[in-house]
C-alpha cells in the first residue's frame, strides 16, 4: 500500500525518502546548470540541462500522484470512492 492518505500527506517513510532522493538530485542538478551559466556554457547546453530538469521534475510530480492514486484505491476505506481517486488523478496528470 502507498504512503499516502486521501487528503494527500505522505506518510511511509520509504516513500518519503525515494521522493527526498529525488528532490535532492534535483537540487544538485538546478546548481550545476548554475555553475555552468556563470562559466559561459552553451546556450544549447544549458537548454539541455534544463530539459533534463524538467523532466525530473515532472517524473517526481508522476510518481506523487501515482502513490496518491494507489493509496485510494488500495485502502479498504469505505469513505474512499475509488472512481473518485481515478477521476483526481487523472485532474492532477493534466496539470503537469
Amino acid at each position: 500500500m502507498s504512503g499516502l492518505n486521501m487528503a494527500g500527506t505522505i506518510r511511509d517513510p520509504k516513500v518519503i525518502k525515494q521522493l527526498t532522493d529525488r528532490l535532492r538530485r534535483i537540487e544538485g542538478q538546478a546548481r550545476g546548470i548554475q555553475r555552468m551559466l556563470e562559466e559561459g556554457r552553451s546556450c544549447e547546453e544549458l537548454i539541455t540541462q534544463l530539459c533534463a530538469l524538467r523532466n525530473a521534475v515532472n517524473k517526481l510530480a508522476v510518481q506523487v500522484i501515482v502513490e496518491n492514486l494507489e493509496a485510494c484505491i488500495l485502502q479498504d476505506n469505505p469513505e474512499i470512492d475509488p472512481e473518485e481517486a481515478l477521476q483526481e488523478a487523472k485532474r492532477l496528470f493534466l496539470r503537469l
